[in-house]
């Protein structure tokens, strides 16, 4: 049988069929073959989960062949792309348009329904997800028929949706005029951040840390607005501590080439640094051989009925393993701390909750669910994990 793994190598899936369509209608067809053969089928994007939320045992398909920029109205700021699309290739045709998203994450490898149905993030607590520019959709849904979505009745479901809902073909977003950021990163004693904490996060755009276990320094880094239009539209790499100053798709992200595996649970934003405290504390009393960062970072509330930031202003807190290293017993260790927090897990990194812990996390959690049995009574989207927790 084919077989698919993810990013980090942590999920590794046997499959009936692994396919890459053409088009809309080759989609189409894939899943009309599998509902007659009362099979399953998943969609793959970069791989960058690291949960199984892909492995399927009917089908694995990716939508790298429906890549590209379909229409953009500098004027209303509105872009259609094919779902498929990487997110750097994505930011390019925009700013190519004139345009940009209004905030991105530290990676820009994952495919545009990956980053949408995962909640995808940056930084900013003024700034939602990359989902939260969703403003229409077109989805085969799970009869094998192309639906067009752009209802605010039905935006908020779509949006963080994991693919429950139906597999997106392509996707409109609400962009802003292009811009560039001038980025600094610095580093100093976490102790020393954590008194300037509230200070960068209100005097900046865009501000993150990541604190590194072994040494207990920080190094932070903000990322705000300036009026000069760069020259070129890639700028000079920045190698630690430093400023630069270029178009904002391409200083938001940051290169990954060691391959890790990730939990990240989001917190109310005001109970942020306590849970970043504990966390440390944990860590050096149990786990003083990890040496990867721990990343905080914040996110805006908002109404997407699956965001980790869904009600209330917010702060995620990431922890990391190598990729060849164990890390269940780790990440379960530091789990129970975020939980206490009222922490709710990021969809695409490792947690360990259940049905009944996520309906308690997630106000409209069991409307979700019952939309889901509307758009796919027989469960064609589900994966065993998803079914696990949403059928």
């Amino acid at each position: 049988m084919p077989s698919w793994s993810n990013w980090s190598g942590s999920v590794i899936a046997e499959t009936a069929r692994l396919a890459a369509p053409a088009d809309e209608e080759e989609v189409a067809a894939l899943v009309r073959e599998a509902a007659a053969a009362g099979a399953t089928v998943r969609v793959a994007g970069s791989g960058h989960s690291f949960v199984p939320v892909v492995p399927a045992e009917g089908a694995i398909l990716t939508l790298d062949r429906l890549a590209g920029l379909l229409h953009a109205d500098p004027a209303s700021g509105r872009a259609t792309l094919l779902a498929g699309t990487k997110l750097h290739e994505a930011t390019h045709f925009l700013w190519e348009q004139g345009l940009a998203l209004p905030n991105q994450g530290d990676v820009d490898t994952q495919s545009l329904a990956g980053a949408i149905a995962t909640g995808t993030h940056g930084t900013g607590p003024g700034y939602g997800s990359i989902s939260t520019r969703l403003v229409g959709a077109r989805l085969v849904t799970a009869s094998g028929d192309l639906l067009d979505v752009d209802s605010p009745d039905l935006l908020p479901a779509l949006r963080v949706s994991l693919g429950l809902l139906g597999i997106m073909t392509r996707v409109t977003l609400a962009c802003v005029p292009r811009y560039a950021l001038r980025e600094r990163v610095w580093q100093h004693p976490i102790d020393e951040c954590l008194e300037q904490l509230e200070h960068n996060i209100a005097s900046h755009d865009h501000y993150e840390f990541f604190w590194f276990p072994r040494s207990d320094i920080a190094e932070s880094k903000s990322l705000d607005p300036v009026d000069a239009e760069p020259d070129t539209e890639d700028p000079p790499p920045l190698e630690g501590p430093g400023e630069r100053v270029g178009w904002a798709h391409r200083i938001y992200p940051s290169v990954r080439e060691l391959r890790f595996n990730e939990m990240e649970y989001a917190v109310p934003a005001e109970v942020g640094p306590a849970c970043f405290r504990a966390v440390r504390q944990r860590m050096k009393e149990r786990h003083p051989k990890v040496g990867w960062p721990v990343e905080y970072r914040t996110l805006a509330a908002d109404d997407a009925w699956l965001s980790p930031a869904f009600g209330r202003a917010t702060v995620t807190i990431s922890v990391h393993q190598d990729a060849a290293r164990p890390y269940r017993e780790f990440f379960t260790d530091l789990e129970p701390i975020f939980r206490s927090y009222g922490g709710r897990p990021h969809w695409g990194k490792f947690h360990t909750c259940t049905r009944a812990d996520l309906a308690a996390a997630y106000p409209r959690f069991e409307e979700l669910c019952a939309l889901r049995r509307e758009f796919d009574p027989a469960g064609r989207f589900l994966s065993p994990y998803l079914a696990a927790l949403f059928a």
